[in-house]
């Protein structure tokens, strides 16, 4: 294993689905999760493929009510390619005596190697590499080389290739009482004497769907129609020490794709069209040169080896091909059903940074929320508010998507999920617009569509505050915040907390900066925007006093993480954890002794402590002065340390926010929450999940840790801030960006040495701005920042 490639050694089932889900490949368009070709989807093996957007609706019977769930469709099969000798049994790793397998994963080239080793008895061995790619370059071609080596024996081989149109979404067991039969209308047919289509759509959604696979071998292709597959089958003559090679190259297009009349002719066209392996697999390897020199990461030892896997599967479901399409960021990645393909808040952890590499990523992605801003307000109007309320779990057309139901494993039972209250997600769509237009100084977005946006939701914020005379303030009643483990006071009847404050913070934060905002418009830009949404002085005062007024409760000099926390029982942590060893899912553990987490003080991720995420700790300062609340650095201690130690961590994203935190607060604890979140996936620490689709906002998390964690890289009023708090555990780094319109703009941190490269070009000087003092950067200087000083 080396620095620019990840390795499996053996064939472990019960490993195969988490590593299914770490050696995806993908383009950003689509992707299909490593499984090996000669193996159906079974209780071991799940061959999943998954175009972006591509999402369908159905309804489900469960615990006697009629449920609707929208997920992102597993679309047909391309990968099926099984072998056998003309008188035995298709050969498998779970059939067959294996003598060696290996995967191989290389980073550099977006490619996945597979070698087994088959002993066929009588001292006969075959022999079996593959080498598979999703193409970078073309985003709608997928290719896979099969090498077959006969070792002691000669003989025919029977090979078999097709296109499956008979999947379903079957992926995530807790999902299996739900209907997950999405395509209808399956068809197959022949294009060419080497190529075989098939069609299909989805049932509600009514997505066509074309993909057609070409089959070369240097040898006869004969081809047959079995719905739902397309058969391409063909006999190899194998002597001992040759090689004989099988190439697959296929083609997706759906009917959401532009510039096509059909997919189908689309599919069969670019396939028909499409040079072969090894002329595919150079414009592959340039096209995956130029996206790592956009995202250059230098980072040491195992630490810099998982941040490159993480960074590889990003760029994978996000690529600049996501900047042509209609799409937000899946919560689970393009790599599995889990959260139905939903996109969540998520993208609050991976547009920092994306915006810095990939902005043009970032704003499509923030396109894909202005598409969905008035069903946003529909959904506001629904609920007897103004302004615009997000869903906490976006599809197709911006709809609440949520489940109205969620299983607990344990229990077995179906419960309520109240999840959808989680509205702060509006807050973290404006903190991403604010955020985009500061690194990319896209000021153009950021007066039409992103004021657009932040107008919108600072207008339901207003609407959702309610003033209380007593306490002299604005609330915000019945929500739920990062926290999902309550949803409800202790016996409530009606789902909700009041006060959550992150929630109210973040919520004055985005009326402050929209006030901001409104003011440094341009006037005739102003006046439309003003004239479009009939916004009045009288709304302004409002924003103005509700952005100074929320309530932040306060319990033991620490900050609630809402109205009453302080009241709720304390949890006996040490028997649980002698009692059940891990319990990150606390509120599945309660449930099934009858209990409920709404009784204690007990978080499944950081709540509270994301303001120390989102803000550094004198923007955080800031914001609760105006609110007229004074925040010092003893009080947040000690809210750090309190939460610190009343969280399960039942969330990936909970190690991060914590190590990111710490990082200022506690530089030696810092490590131990860093290493929680980069294990995260690779060791699938929330135990199953992983091998359901990775978790994309913690990946990007990580990189995003050391983008602008440990710098303390921020960009506003037109200038890089860094104030690095260099870990023990990793002193050493560096990494590219883009920022504003310079490309490769080269940080290093060398212990207690500041290096910032500004490339040629006829960009603006670069200020650059630290605790102690501002620097101005030409372009062609390299800076050598004493941190000392």
């Amino acid at each position: 294993m080396t620095d620019w490639s990840w390795e499996y050694e053996g064939y472990e089932p019960a490993d195969e689905r988490l590593r299914e889900s770490l050696c995806t490949l993908g383009n950003g368009y689509f992707a299909t999760r490593g499984a090996l070709p000669e193996c159906a989807a079974d209780e071991v093996h799940y061959p999943g493929t998954y175009v972006a957007g591509c999402y369908n609706r159905l309804t489900s019977e469960v615990a006697g009510r009629q449920v609707e769930n929208e997920d992102m469709v597993n679309v047909p099969n391309w990968l099926p390619l099984r072998f056998r000798l003309s008188d035995g049994p298709w050969l498998t790793p779970d059939t067959a005596a294996v003598l060696d397998h290996r995967q191989i994963l290389h980073l550099s080239a977006g490619l996945l190697e597979r070698r087994t080793r088959y002993d066929l008895g009588e001292g006969r061995e075959l022999s079996v590499r593959q080498q598979r790619l999703v193409h970078m370059a073309d985003p709608h071609l997928a290719a896979l080389r099969t090498e077959f080596t006969a070792e002691g024996f000669s003989g025919e081989l029977q090979v078999e290739a097709a296109l499956d149109g008979g999947v379903t979404n079957s992926g995530v067991p807790r999902y299996w009482d739900l209907d997950g039969r999405h395509l209808i209308h399956v068809h197959t047919g022949t294009a060419a004497p080497d190529t075989v289509w098939l069609r299909c759509r989805t049932r509600t959604s009514d997505i066509r769907i074309g993909m057609a696979a070409r089959v070369t071998a240097g040898a006869p292709v004969t081809i047959r129609h079995e719905l739902p597959y397309a058969l391409q089958q063909l006999t190899l003559d194998l002597a001992s020490g040759r090689t004989a090679t099988v190439d697959k190259t296929v083609a997706l297009h759906t009917s959401r794709d532009p510039a096509i009349s059909d997919p189908l002719h689309a599919a069969v066209d670019r396939v028909g069209q499409a040079p072969g392996f090894d002329e595919l697999l150079e414009s592959h390897l340039t096209a995956w040169d130029q996206l790592w020199r956009r995202a250059e990461l230098d980072v040491p030892g195992e630490a810099g080896r998982i941040l490159r896997l993480h960074l590889f599967h990003v760029l994978q479901t996000l690529s600049p091909h996501t900047a042509e399409l209609d799409v937000g960021v899946p919560a689970r990645g393009l790599h599995g059903e889990a959260y139905r393909g939903h996109v969540f808040w998520d993208e609050l952890f991976v547009l920092p940074y994306l915006n810095l590499h990939l902005p043009e990523v970032s704003r499509a992605l923030l396109g894909y929320r202005h598409r969905r801003l008035e069903q946003a307000r529909m959904n506001a109007r629904a609920a007897g508010r103004r302004g615009a309320m997000y869903p906490w779990q976006s599809g197709s057309d911006g709809r609440e998507e949520t489940q109205q139901l969620h299983l607990n494993p344990r229990s077995g039972r179906w419960l309520s999920d109240q999840s959808r209250l989680q509205h702060h997600v509006g807050s973290a769509i404006a903190y991403n617009v604010w955020q985009y237009c500061e690194a990319s100084g896209d000021m153009e977005f950021l007066h039409t569509k992103g004021a657009e946006m932040l107008l919108q939701i600072a207008r339901f914020w207003a609407d959702a505050a309610v003033y209380d005379e007593s306490l002299g303030r604005h609330r915000i009643r019945g929500v739920v915040g990062p926290d999902e483990y309550h949803e409800a006071y202790p016996g409530a009847r009606v789902p909700g907390l009041d006060d959550n404050a992150y929630t109210n913070v973040t919520a004055a934060w985005v009326l402050a900066r929209t006030l901001e905002l409104l003011e440094t418009l341009p006037e005739p830009r102003r006046r439309e925007l003003v004239e479009r949404t009939a916004l009045d002085g009288g709304e302004l005062e409002l924003w103005e006093d509700v952005s100074r007024t929320l309530h932040v409760p306060f319990h033991d000099d620490v900050i609630s993480q809402f109205e009453g926390y302080g009241r709720l029982e304390e949890l006996d942590w040490d028997g649980y954890r002698e009692r059940y060893g891990d319990i990150r899912r606390l509120d599945r553990i309660l449930e099934a002794e009858g209990d409920s987490v709404n009784r204690y003080q007990a978080s499944k991720q950081a709540d509270v402590l994301m303001l120390g995420y989102l803000f550094s700790p004198a923007e955080l300062q800031g914001l609760f002065r105006r609110l007229g609340v004074h925040l010092d650095e003893d009080t947040w201690q000690r809210t750090v340390d309190y939460y610190l130690h009343r969280t399960s961590h039942g969330s990936t994203l909970s190690g991060l926010v914590h190590g990111w935190v710490l990082a200022r607060a506690r530089r030696a604890e810092a490590w131990k929450f860093c290493q929680e979140a980069l294990q995260g996936d690779i060791a699938d620490v929330q135990g199953g999940t992983t091998g359901e689709g990775i978790h994309l906002g913690a990946m990007a998390g990580t990189l995003d840790f050391v983008q602008r964690g440990l710098t303390g890289l921020e960009t506003r009023g037109g200038a890089l801030w860094l104030d690095p708090v260099p870990l023990p555990e990793l002193s050493s780094y560096g990494f590219a960006l883009r920022y504003q319109g310079h490309w490769g703009v080269r940080l290093r941190l060398e212990r207690e040495l500041l290096r910032i490269e500004v490339p040629s070009s006829d960009a603006s000087p670069i200020d650059v701005r630290l605790p102690d003092r501002t620097v101005c950067l030409q372009p062609g200087e390299t800076g050598r920042l004493l941190l000392s000083e």
